[in-house]
């Protein structure tokens, strides 16, 4: 994640990715204009870096040269394209070839065709690093496509934002949701997590997601989601990852405006853990952190003994079967663990002492992100 001015972008395309996409063009205009020497013009500013690697990598002679158009102001393509430097060369009887960084409205494009309308060219083709399908409306024939992406504000390898951002060697996307904390919360049986999220909820004004709570609401409700989950559960199978995770969709969207999630029992696995990163990057957010309340295993037993006696629960009551609960989460969660570590995002908590002292260690978690 990178911040620009006032806006956050987040990693779209690699530097190899790039480097890969230049190459395959370079190859497939070589290969269509064998041994004809080309005249490469690049629009500025934008399609600097691109048009560099593009000359770079090309196997035979070229020649280039640069006209310069504007039409971004901010993040939105204007229909007002200022012609700020012009063709300096007689280009009569010449294979010219646009080199444009990205395509998205066409209106420079419809610009550089009456440019060029009069300069008598033998033959005028373009190419373009990016194409947004979804924005062009123009019927001017894009002969060389490097990736067709989203209709979303990039920046990085020759485009800005007011200015900033043409130096990166990457691409980054523009992320659409700018202020959103999302927590994986863990703990094992009797940890005081249900509480604590409550805690935390209120004051970070999120949502909690329960994946148990999620399952139930649909299951009752009889949700499409809920009758295939229930499907798979009265054959005692488990419910396919998908199933779960397009449940926790449905949550997202119904809270679309929200300043960022606690998830809760979901995920378990590795695979769901990036089942979960693919749902919140489409999304534009991400996992901010996991976060586990730690403590020992005979506070736990004894904790979960006493409730017991309280809350009807028989897993509650029973020493072997707490005992195994405990067992079972540190099994799944040593995964995890290791998982969320790696992104340095596993943060855990000392989960023993007085609900307030708990609660403000989390704080101090929460604050940092």
């Amino acid at each position: 994640m990178i911040k620009l001015h006032d806006l956050y972008f987040k990693t779209f395309i690699s530097e190899q990715e790039l480097d890969a996409t230049v190459q395959r063009m370079v190859d497939e205009i070589a290969n269509d204009l064998q041994d004809e020497i080309p005249v490469f013009v690049g629009i500025l500013n934008g399609s600097f870096m691109f048009v560099s690697d593009f000359v770079k990598k090309y196997p035979k002679p070229c020649e280039v040269t640069f006209i310069k158009l504007a039409s971004y102001e901010g993040l939105k393509s204007t229909e007002d394209i200022q012609r700020l430097i012009g063709l300096t060369q007689d280009l009569s009887g010449r294979k010219v070839i646009i080199l444009e960084d990205i395509i998205d409205s066409g209106n420079t494009l419809e610009e550089v065709h009456r440019i060029f309308k009069n300069e008598h060219v033998d033959e005028l083709k373009i190419a373009t690093l990016f194409a947004k399908p979804e924005s062009y409306k123009k019927d001017f024939k894009l002969h060389y496509v490097g990736k067709e992406i989203p209709n979303k504000f990039i920046v990085g390898y020759g485009l800005d934002y007011n200015g900033l951002g043409r130096d990166l060697p990457a691409v980054y996307q523009l992320k659409t949701t700018q202020h959103m904390t999302n927590i994986v919360l863990f703990g094992p049986p009797g940890a005081g997590k249900g509480t604590q999220a409550e805690f935390l909820k209120d004051k970070y004004n999120l949502v909690h997601i329960s994946t148990g709570d999620v399952f139930r609401y649909n299951i009752k409700n009889e949700t499409a989601l809920g009758m295939l989950a229930k499907s798979f559960m009265d054959k005692g199978e488990l419910v396919p990852d998908q199933v779960t995770i397009d449940m926790l969709n449905a949550e997202v969207e119904k809270n679309a405006g929200a300043k960022g999630f606690i998830f809760d029992g979901f995920p378990r696995t590795n695979a769901q853990a990036k089942a979960l990163d693919n749902l919140m990057d489409a999304k534009d957010s991400q996992i901010d952190a996991m976060i586990a309340l730690e403590v020992d295993d005979e506070v736990l037993v004894g904790r979960l003994l006493e409730r017991g006696k309280t809350s009807g629960r028989k897993d509650d009551a029973d020493e072997s079967i707490i005992r195994n609960r405990i067992i079972e989460y540190y099994n799944k969660t040593a995964i995890l663990k290791d998982y969320y570590a790696a992104q340095y995002k596993y943060y855990g908590v000392d989960g023993v002492g007085s609900i307030d002292d708990i609660t403000e260690r989390l704080n101090a978690v929460i604050d940092k992100l």
